[in-house]
């Protein structure tokens, strides 16, 4: 089976080099779906350039271009090919590479596939043989380990570092690392082996392998084929739907259409954000593959789920720098400070999205926002994940965004968060995208309408230092600019005379500044207005020394987070600016003073300020290197009227709302089975231990720099963790009380989640049980102080965080914990009251007493 669909794979081979012929195909084409009917494809309006027909200038993208080149020639690619080699039986006296190379890490191997990416793509872009040369030797030595794999008792058209077993072990339901994911590096690396650089071994190889998927694939049921797309598989819909955009053979759309996972597609599909608690960039690879989908079906449905997705996670998802993640998965909608740490922004993901929104754009250009995000995060997070100091452009795994994260020397594998790569001792994932990061940058500063318009138009998207060869219309555009340390960029036609429209994106950052953006044609002014978000289009028959000059006024913008308003990022136009740290360690995020923000002189992007008593220099992010840094920053709210913020009495005594007697907040839910009670003359409500609670509506801690919170209690029975109240938004964002821990006292914690340890109020006994208590936690000006009916019963004067930076907590309860491995309070509750200061001492007992 396998090597009758191996062998019928290889056809006739399409001439590679093409413009176009990595995009989607120029005319309508005619597929089949799932279900048998037949649908037309769709192509993009807009073509990207050639990377050939497009040139770097002097400018950083270069410079990091550079470095990524130097280590394309440097890296010896017979380490690489050693567990390939050895997989089949070949001989090899190569030294094995360490990291994620290593011969027993079951992620082996895809890391050729993005070399062979970076040197096609460096090879398009410079001309420069060196790297088509190398590029050849190393897809002539894989051909080799395929045309071998045969004999090491795999099916034909195999290629890998790790043996076919692997997929055994997934399809019989385990959980290998991976397996599909690497295999889709190296079919990505051939394809673009073939397009950029006219490999036709590599298409050959390629064909073979996809034959190998599709034999592999084919006799699985769809249920048990959607069981094994719940283990990473990076972007196989991608790469095979695009291997059927430049064939034709619609073995390889059907392949590609079994790696849709619908667990994802369907709720993206209905327009529903889901992405809660997943991986992120498993999840991102699979949408990439979706623009692809809709080009080679034209079904609509496609589209949908790749902008619904991009949507969610540009707008909901992501970091004051443009990348999205913690700890590598999604959170809820909105969380930002709430998951602050050392392992944000996973760079793997940002170089997914990029492609995302790329493709999008291309389909929807009046969507100038995909653009938009797409140099934000190109300057802040790509651009920086480098160290300027490596000759070899070592690049970091995650870009820490929580107070005091650093991008650090390199390491190997299990290496601290921002360590940057290392030669032969990472190879991590972002490793492999570093390669092709740094040598496509040139891929998306212009874009032109597709060929089939009867209007040309040329888009300029980036401002980049760069020169655009218009092959087609017989033109070519220098673009001179320091932009973004400068406020402006000059367009020069220097060759040719055609007639088409020049757009150009202006960002939509530029409203903020409260200032227009002006352009000049010839050093005339335009005379429609630029409306940020949009582009402006100038429409006229272009000569050679015709000049366009572009100027975006910037200010210092504060931009709060979404989860929390008095906590906020600074940015300058799209630069995003961080403080300078030195080798100063931060326990939490710095309070500064916005009024103290002054510009440098001389230094048009810098700037200092005062934060927590200090004098603080801010520069663009990506270039603060070998230093902690900060990039979210604490604002003390305004001072307001001394009151309480929510006073839930819980005297309903019946139904299974609660209300907030200020007003101010949305009613409380008795939940779990939660039930009332009477003690007396008092009503409260009762919990059993087991599931019952109160469920407090969001938003209960917002802007509150000093805090008291007190509650009466009675606590029936006492179990280690169980919680009076909980305040937060997940286990490692919070606000409790716990009646007890395991060594036997009531604890009042605060943490947020980038903070190595929580801010702890200990009392020297439980609560109470079988009575009613009343508890007050007060907190301010770094101080907390636990009370149990009026009287101190425990006290921290050191406290590195506060209410402040809790923010608009979305999960507030009674009676439960956010962890969910911790027991449910066995009592009951009343009176439960939020203050808007840290109440002193007599003021508590008079309230405990009242």
């Amino acid at each position: 089976m396998f090597a009758a669909s191996a062998a019928a794979a290889v056809t006739a081979l399409p001439s590679p080099m093409d413009p176009s012929a990595h995009a989607a195909p120029a005319t309508v084409t005619a597929s089949a779906d799932p279900e048998g009917t037949e649908r037309s494809g769709a192509s993009p309006v807009l073509t990207a350039f050639p990377l050939s027909e497009v040139r770097l200038l002097d400018s950083p993208f270069l410079a990091n271009m550079r470095r990524t080149c130097a280590y394309l020639l440097f890296v010896d690619i017979d380490r690489l090919l050693h567990t390939f080699r050895t997989n089949v039986g070949l001989p090899s006296t190569a030294q094995p590479c360490g990291g994620w190379e290593a011969p027993n890490v079951q992620l082996r191997g895809h890391t050729t596939g993005h070399l062979l990416s970076a040197l096609a793509q460096a090879h398009a872009n410079t001309g420069d043989t060196a790297y088509a040369g190398k590029g050849r030797a190393l897809v002539s030595a894989l051909a080799q380990c395929q045309q071998a794999a045969p004999s090491a008792g795999f099916h034909r058209g195999y290629l890998s570092a790790f043996p076919e077993s692997v997929f055994d072990q997934l399809e019989a339901g385990g959980k290998p690392w991976a397996p599909y994911y690497t295999l889709h590096k190296i079919m990505a690396g051939l394809l673009d082996q073939y397009l950029l650089s006219g490999n036709r071994e590599a298409f050959e190889i390629l064909l073979e392998k996809a034959a190998w998927v599709d034999a592999r694939t084919a006799p699985l049921s769809q249920e048990r084929m959607q069981t094994v797309l719940k283990v990473e598989f990076g972007g196989m819909n991608d790469v095979l739907t695009r291997l059927y955009q430049v064939t034709g053979d619609s073995a390889h759309l059907r392949t590609a259409q079994r790696f849709d996972h619908e667990d994802l597609y369907t709720p993206l599909a209905a327009g529903r954000d889901e992405l809660a608690g997943r991986h992120a960039n498993t999840e991102i690879a699979k949408v990439v593959g979706a623009v692809p989908g809709y080009e080679a079906t034209g079904d609509p449905r496609y589209l949908d789920i790749a902008d619904t997705f991009w949507t969610a996670v540009v707008r909901h998802h992501s970091y004051a720098i443009g990348g999205n993640s913690n700890q590598e998965l999604f959170g809820p909608p909105d969380e930002i400070v709430s998951r602050l740490s050392e392992v944000t922004c996973e760079n793997c993901n940002s170089y997914n999205m990029l492609k995302l929104g790329r493709q999008l754009f291309l389909h929807r250009p009046q969507r100038a926002e995909y653009m938009d995000h797409y140099e934000w995060t190109l300057y802040n997070q790509m651009l920086g994940e480098q160290d300027p100091d490596s000759a070899h452009g070592f690049v970091t795994y995650y870009t820490g965004l929580w107070a005091g994260s650093e991008r650090q020397p390199k390491g190997g594998l299990g290496a601290a968060p921002g360590s940057y790569s290392g030669d032969y001792d990472n190879f991590s994932c972002d490793h492999g995208t570093g390669l092709e990061t740094h040598t496509k940058f040139a891929d998306s500063i212009y874009f032109r309408s597709n060929a089939s318009q009867s209007s040309p138009a040329l888009y300029v998207n980036l401002f980049i230092p760069s020169e655009v060869h218009w092959s087609d219309a017989g033109v070519t555009l220098r673009q001179e600019t320091t932009y973004p340390t400068d406020d402006r960029t000059r367009l020069t036609v220097t060759d040719g005379t055609a007639r088409f429209t020049l757009k150009i994106r202006i960002p939509s950052w530029v409203a903020d500044t409260g200032r227009p953006a002006t352009l000049k044609v010839n050093g005339r002014q335009a005379v429609a207005p630029l409306r940020p978000g949009t582009y402006a289009t100038v429409e006229r028959l272009w000569r050679t020394g015709d000049t366009v000059e572009l100027v975006l006024p910037r200010r210092p913008v504060w931009r709060p987070a979404p989860d929390n308003p008095q906590v906020a990022s600074l940015s300058l136009g799209p630069l995003v600016l961080a403080g300078e740290y030195g080798d100063t360690a931060l326990a939490t995020l710095p309070t500064v003073l916005p009024d103290t923000l002054r510009a440098t002189a001389g230094r048009p992007t810098e700037f200092t300020a005062v934060a927590d008593s200090r004098t603080v220099t801010l520069r663009p992010f990506h270039e603060v290197h070998h230093q902690r840094y900060n990039v979210y920053w604490a604002h003390t709210p305004r001072p307001s009227r001394e009151r309480d913020i929510a006073d839930y009495p819980l005297r309903e005594g019946s139904g299974t709302t609660a209300a907030d007697t200020t007003g101010t907040f949305a009613d409380a839910t008795l939940a779990g089975g939660a039930t009332w009670t009477r003690d007396g003359e008092d009503t409260a409500v009762a919990f059993d231990g087991v599931s019952g609670h109160l469920a407090l509506p969001s938003g209960l801690l917002s802007g509150l720099d000093e805090l008291t919170v007190s509650v009466r209690v009675r606590v029936d029975s006492l179990a280690a963790s169980a919680r009076v109240f909980d305040l937060g938004y997940h286990k490692d964002t919070y606000l409790f009380l716990a009646a007890t821990t395991g060594a036997r006292h009531a604890r009042a914690a605060l943490k947020i989640a980038g903070m190595e340890a929580e801010d702890v109020v200990d009392s020297a006994e439980p609560l109470p049980v079988g009575r009613w208590t009343h508890v007050a936690l007060t907190l301010g000006g770094g101080t907390g102080v636990l009370y149990v009916d009026g009287t101190e019963a425990g006290r921290n004067t050191a406290m590195v965080s506060g209410p402040l930076l809790l923010g608009a907590t979305t999960r507030n309860y009674l009676g439960r914990s956010q962890n969910t491995t911790h027991p449910y309070l066995h009592g009951a509750v009343r009176d439960f009251r939020l203050h808007n200061r840290a109440l002193s001492a007599a003021e508590v007992a008079r309230l405990a007493s009242g």
